[in-house]
């Protein structure tokens, strides 16, 4: 059925308000990429394994199993910091065709029990399944029968939380990992919360748990207990938000995402604040890829391209360019990013930063319109690329600080990255293409 000229898209359904009883389920696949890569090498299983966005110097861990974890590495962290915590960890770059398929899976699972699905990445959701009980069961019961669907069809586990709201049932999922069930009855919440670390708590950082930590506050029982005055005179209005959050309340509902995306983006906050302009840039430009292939391969392109900075401890900043034409190039995103990152960087002295972010604004249908002297060379790179990468998966073409390239000396240092697996299918001509670069996310 086609669409009606100047016919707006429905508008997002939405839970009414904070649920009354235990029905907003957080699920969330158990080291995601970890583990459908576990899939295609099961050899590997119960070795550390990384999988990251470039495997060079510059790149960045997306995730790590949790064997990996337990030598201290983490998403959005370095993948050299990564290599000299866990040297006899096997190391694999990021193939997000190949993710995206089980994602599509995973989040079409979960619509069919309630259209008040929320994504908050390609492997975690919120749902609220109230009103489904003579369809499905109570909320655990759906909880329970989702998890085996994800094990049975897609092969991976799943950890789910069960709760009132989005932000105990995301603690909650933490807290159950890996392949956890957790339910907080509604009532419990802040006894929940109150014998967990800080750092549970969405929104604490290492520095506000710093922070914290000095005022003899080191469970989210003792923020609690903190009179709001003491915080709001160290954290501002944040302050207050710690303290209300540290009860387990939390009014914002599930909120579907039917109809077209009016923006895409990718945050990543990291674990501790990065100082190095280098890694930032890579990380934007990983942010730029994943972009890019979500409008290409939705037909879109966007007007706007923004940035999102945040330093300690919770200083945000937003910068945003509408360029004079649309675009859904990486290569265009990325550079208009990086020019905004560098203003604003330099705007404020170049201090270390806790969370970094590229995004895309006002999406409209693709159709390029070539600047003056401009030749459509960028654009079948980027399509062939785009196809390359569809057919064979994101291993297929891969930036030149992924490659071997970025160590210019073997010295007692040198650990070479992992060599991956030749591909079934071959490629014409040669079985790979090599071009010039090769992400997590805040949650609050």
């Amino acid at each position: 059925m086609g669409t009606i000229p100047g016919a707006r898209a429905p508008p997002p359904l939405q839970s009414e308000h904070m649920s009354d009883r235990a029905t907003v389920l957080h699920v969330d696949l158990d080291a995601f990429y970890v583990s459908m890569e576990l899939l295609r090498h099961p050899e590997l299983r119960g070795a550390p394994v990384v999988v990251a966005g470039g495997l060079g110097n510059r790149g960045v861990v997306n995730t790590a199993s949790y064997e990996a974890r337990k030598f201290g590495v983490r998403s959005a962290m370095a993948v050299s910091q990564a290599r000299r915590l866990c040297p006899q960890a096997v190391f694999l770059a990021s193939d997000y065709a190949y993710y995206s398929k089980a994602s599509k899976q995973f989040h079409a699972i979960l619509r069919d029990f309630t259209p008040l699905v929320e994504p908050a990445g390609s492997d975690e959701a919120y749902l609220d399944v109230r009103g489904t009980e003579h369809l499905f069961g109570a909320p655990e019961a759906v909880a329970a029968t989702i998890k085996r669907r994800v094990r049975g069809e897609i092969g991976i586990s799943a950890s789910i939380g069960v709760s009132v709201n989005k932000l105990v049932s995301k603690v909650a999922s933490d807290a159950g990992k890996p392949d956890g069930l957790v339910v907080v009855a509604e009532g419990t919440e802040a006894a929940f919360f109150a014998p967990r670390p800080i750092r549970e708590l969405p929104m604490v950082g290492r520095k506000t748990a710093e922070i914290l930590g000095g005022l003899g506050i080191h469970t989210i029982g003792d923020i609690a207990r903190t009179p709001e005055s003491a915080l709001v005179a160290k954290f501002g209005r944040h302050g207050a938000d710690l303290r209300t959050r540290a009860f387990g309340i939390y009014d914002a509902p599930v909120v579907s995402s039917r109809g077209d995306a009016k923006s895409i983006s990718r945050d990543i906050t990291f674990d501790e604040d990065e100082p190095d302009g280098d890694r930032l840039r890579a990380v934007l430009r990983s942010q730029a890829e994943r972009i890019s292939h979500e409008l290409v391969k939705s037909g879109k392109a966007a007007r706007t391209v923004s940035l999102r900075l945040r330093f300690p401890p919770f200083e945000t900043l937003s910068r945003s360019v509408t360029p004079q034409v649309t675009t859904d190039l990486a290569d265009e995103i990325y550079s208009h990013g990086c020019a905004l990152f560098e203003k604003a960087w330099d705007e404020n002295e170049r201090r270390p930063v806790r969370l970094i972010g590229i995004g895309v604004h006002n999406i409209v249908e693709r159709a390029r319109q070539l600047r003056l002297g401009e030749t459509l060379e960028a654009d079948r790179l980027h399509d062939t690329v785009e196809s390359l990468r569809g057919r064979f998966g994101d291993l297929t073409v891969r930036r030149a600080n992924e490659l071997r390239s970025p160590y210019r000396h073997h010295g007692p240092d040198y650990i070479p990255p992992f060599t991956a697996p030749k591909f079934d299918a071959e490629l014409p001509g040669s079985a790979a293409a090599e071009i010039g670069n090769g992400d997590g996310e805040d949650w609050e």
